[in-house]
């Protein structure tokens, strides 16, 4: 819940003195990206800018305190901001932002500038007091937003010193104005209608400006000469060499003799007791002072000139002038030291009252008092966690003792979630072991429930599945309906489990059903898992139709409740590009994959590995070995760089295979089977990935028969399991073996096999990666003619595919191998008494390979028209009527020479 006194632009008093030259320097302030006003306190800033913005639209003011230092409460109230100047216009912003959903502030600006450009009229934000800001993420966003912010927005911040936003740009390019102390400061003039507002016997235009030398046109300066000439204290000259050249030191004994001692007792309570909330209206102001009509009260300070103002229109919300709250609060610890824990006790139970729970901790804090800490958190902490205030509530957790948080279990559980939250799991473990061991009473089965449910999630994390299994069960058994946050969790947990263990069935009906129950209780993040968890189990079945409409439901869900920046889209882009890979979707999979790539820009660079190796699968599927080689170094970086899941590390392992595999790189293949650990069991699709990339090892060194055994294990394994893609990837494996080992009939079976899966997998890319060898008995199978009608066409585009991508230089129909083919004592006498010429046995060899004319055109660059006169030659030549007749007798030429 955001205070609104700081979405509001304070109110232009009649008694300011209307600063025209400045204002007409600031007309022009459309025309620039940034308006940066920077002065000590006192000079006026933010009345000067409230001027300027009387009566402007499309305006949102955000007032920052030192609170607004944490990144989610900045944003929260910047983007509340934009949301007045646009009239709603941010909305999706704002959606992610209160539901925590963005990677980094820069991740979420970016969807907020593109929403502000789609305004299309002018919006101005003013920040003011931005010397609070001293976290280095905001001024990180910031900067951002300036160099990217709209030709419509324009930003103008108000603050003490110059802010780290490099703004040295922007002077350059002449897109900023600039006001400082010299501009800020007032002239004789100004000094003089400043007076004549403020004082009954006006001072004659000589005198107020001397007054204005003497203090160097310093606003707060005059505004207490005017103060104390009023009150009698002293004349206005007195004051003023007083004020001549003071400093911070020595503003507060100033400010005591000038100020507080010479305004009655009451209302020097009312100053010191008020001036500890930041902000305030009538409620806050009756709690905290215990004075009735405080709304009144706080009328009469303003017009006593006490440096109060107005922060909205409707006159209810109040705050001090920045330097007299901070003296006054300063102050208010020296006199009224005895009385503070309770004042700040008060006010703490005035917010909450009015339901804000940041502000009430804030003054729970100060006050010291754990045990009111203590009642805030455990009826808004969870609302809090919820909203993503992890900073807040990590601070409030340190400051309770521990026996309360013995006392309170609840509190425990929720720092427990909290470093789960960052992944601190091992300090989970701890804290929770602490608690075991100190807990003197038993706890009731539904908290059990919840701790097991927690710990379930921090052992499925940790890769522990048999522990996660037996603590999800255990909470499972014990946690009512009412703690649906912690049934989703171990529901969610064991399904997870079932998946490991190749549970497939059992799993997705998990899965179902922690999906049903995350949506059920707006568990966005649960939800979308559960999707992404059935998408993967379908896969693993070979349904990767169903799989691809289980995305589909996932994506809508990330659109719906605005989760694109959440970490969780990289892994559903991910299995996108893996199913769109599978189907030799190849440019779709390379956009998912680097679309994930951008979802984790703000995370450790290990985290891109999973992506980064499906561009290595698009570059090896399109045969462009350079590229692959290139994302391939950038991946092996990574893996070099910490420890990583065992899924990580097989896929990545995958790729590192194949690509050997296909530069002959036996020497790393040897180094790797050496090193790498073989896992125990293969009873799941994780499993048999890393099995399946020793196999193919083993076949690029020559040890066919290990790598058979290796795989009729894992077809055992996939067919009891029903992971019909891991099938259909090992019976490609077992092609390889059996066509290097010459045992062609089994090669044609295996292949005959894999065609019929590719059914429901609708596997392409599996095929093509294979290369030759695959086109060479694809192209045997469609001749023989022993194919059924869908088979036959998978196997046609994948040839096509192989032939797209893997240029075979036209199926071995070079020079040398025609020379050798015209002095075989087998060859017929019409090919030697008719010799086709070069480029005649180029078109052969491609036709062969199944080349299309347009095709074979575009791979001799040659017209089209000079393709068909170089066919009908061949066929003369040949004696051949037909392309088939042509490829027939290409193959027994081939066959001839041993190639097929």
């Amino acid at each position: 819940m955001l205070i609104p006194s700081k979405l509001s632009r304070p109110v232009r008093l009649e008694s300011t003195v209307a600063r025209n030259r400045l204002i007409q320097k600031l007309s022009a302030a459309g025309n620039y990206r940034l308006v940066l006003v920077t002065s000590p306190a006192g000079y006026g800033k933010t009345t000067l800018i409230s001027q300027w913005a009387a009566g402007k639209p499309n305006l949102g003011w955000y007032s920052l305190d030192e609170g607004d230092n944490q990144p989610e409460r900045f944003v929260d109230y910047l983007i509340a901001a934009l949301q007045q100047a646009t009239l709603g216009g941010c909305a999706r912003s704002e959606a992610l932002a209160q539901k925590r959903q963005y990677i980094n502030l820069n991740a979420l600006f970016a969807q907020l500038l593109s929403e502000l450009t789609l305004w299309q009229q002018p919006v101005w934000l003013i920040i003011d007091d931005y010397h609070h800001i001293t976290n280095p993420a905001i001024h990180d966003a910031m900067r951002f937003f300036l160099r990217n912010q709209p030709e419509n927005v324009t930003l103008i911040l108000l603050s003490r010193n110059l802010p780290q936003l490099g703004i040295a740009n922007l002077r350059v390019r002449e897109q900023l104005i600039e006001l400082g102390s010299q501009q800020l400061a007032f002239t004789h003039h100004e000094a003089k209608q400043f007076f004549d507002c403020r004082l009954s016997t006006p001072l004659a235009s000589d005198e107020s400006g001397r007054l204005c030398d003497d203090v160097a046109g310093w606003a707060t300066a005059l505004q207490l000469i005017a103060l104390s000439t009023r009150q009698g204290a002293s004349s206005a000259q007195d004051s003023a060499r007083r004020l001549s050249g003071i400093n911070a030191s020595h503003l507060a004994d100033y400010l005591v003799e000038e100020v507080l001692n010479n305004v009655d007792s009451a209302t020097r309570q009312f100053l010191l007791k008020s001036a500890l909330l930041r902000s305030m209206n009538d409620t806050l102001i009756a709690c905290v002072t215990r004075e009735e009509q405080g709304q009144m009260r706080l009328e009469e300070i303003e017009r006593q000139g006490l440096f109060l103002q107005r922060m909205d229109n409707s006159g209810e919300w109040f705050s001090y002038h920045p330097l007299f709250g901070n003296f006054l609060r300063q102050r208010c610890q020296w006199e009224l030291a005895a009385e503070l824990p309770a004042l700040h006790r008060a006010a703490a139970e005035s917010w909450m009252t009015l339901g804000f729970p940041g502000e009430a901790i804030h003054h729970a804090l100060a006050a010291g008092d754990a045990l009111m800490l203590r009642d805030v958190l455990l009826e808004y902490a969870w609302a809090l966690f919820n909203q993503s205030e992890l900073t807040l509530l990590e601070t409030s957790l340190k400051a309770l003792p521990w026996a309360i948080l013995q006392e309170n279990p609840k509190l425990l559980l929720l720092q427990a979630w909290l470093l789960q939250s960052q992944h601190r799991f091992s300090e989970v473990n701890t804290l929770l072991m602490r608690f075991e061991q100190s807990c003197s009473s038993e706890i009731d089965d539904a908290l059990r429930g919840e701790f097991n449910a927690l710990l379930a999630q921090v052992s499925m994390n940790d890769g522990n599945a048999e522990e996660a299994e037996r603590l999800a069960l255990l909470a499972l058994n014990v946690l009512p309906q009412s703690r649906q946050y912690s049934c989703i969790v171990a529901t969610s947990v064991l399904g997870e489990v079932m998946h490991c263990k190749g549970e497939l069935s059992s799993s997705l009906k998990l899965m179902r059903q922690t999906e049903q129950m995350a949506r059920r209780e707006e568990a966005w993040n649960y939800a979308l898992w559960s999707l992404i968890q059935q998408s993967e189990i379908l896969f693993a079945q070979g349904f990767l139709q169903s799989a691809y409409e289980m995305q589909e439901r996932a994506f809508a869900l990330v659109n719906e409740q605005h989760l694109a920046q959440f970490p969780m889209h990289e892994f559903l882009l991910r299995i996108r590009a893996q199913l769109l890979w599978a189907w030799g979707r190849l440019d779709e999979a390379e956009h998912a994959a680097r679309e994930g790539i951008k979802v984790l820009k703000g995370y450790q660079p290990q985290q891109q590995i999973q992506c980064l190796g499906l561009l290595v699968q698009c570059s090896l599927a399109r045969g462009n070995l350079d590229n692959a080689r290139s994302h391939l170094s950038r991946l092996e970086n990574l893996l070099n760089n910490g420890s990583l899941h065992s899924d990580w590390i097989a896929n990545a392992d995958k790729v590192r295979v194949i690509f050997w595999q296909m530069t002959g790189d036996s020497q790393s293949a040897s180094n790797w089977m050496r090193q790498t650990a073989k896992p125990e069991f293969a009873n799941n699709h994780f499993l048999q990935g890393q099995w399946r990339n020793v196999a193919r090892a083993q076949i690029l060194l020559g040890n066919m028969s290990q790598a058979e055994v290796v795989l009729d294990e894992l077809n055992d394994n996939a067919r009891a399991l029903n992971l019909m893609s891991d099938m259909n990837r090992n019976l490609l494996l077992l092609n390889q073996i059996y066509w290097q080992s010459e045992r062609k009939a089994e090669a044609q079976q295996a292949l005959t096999d894999a065609l019929k899966l590719a059914r429901s997998t609708g596997f392409v890319s599996h095929f093509v990666i294979e290369g030759e060898a695959m086109a060479q008995q694809l192209r045997q199978l469609i001749q023989l003619n022993t194919l059924d009608e869908l088979d036959n066409h998978r196997a046609r585009r994948i040839l096509s595919e192989i032939n797209k991508y893997h240029r075979h230089k036209f199926a071995h129909f070079d020079e040398g191998f025609v020379s050798r083919l015209l002095n075989h004592p087998d060859v017929p006498e019409l090919i030697r008494t008719s010799p086709l010429t070069q480029r005649e046995w180029q078109v052969l060899g491609l036709i062969y390979s199944g080349y299309s004319n347009d095709q074979i055109a575009g791979e001799l660059d040659v017209a089209a028209t000079t393709i068909k006169t170089h066919i009908r030659n061949l066929y003369q030549k040949l004696g051949v009527t037909h392309r088939a007749d042509a490829m027939n007798q290409a193959q027994a030429m081939l066959r001839m020479m041993g190639y097929v």
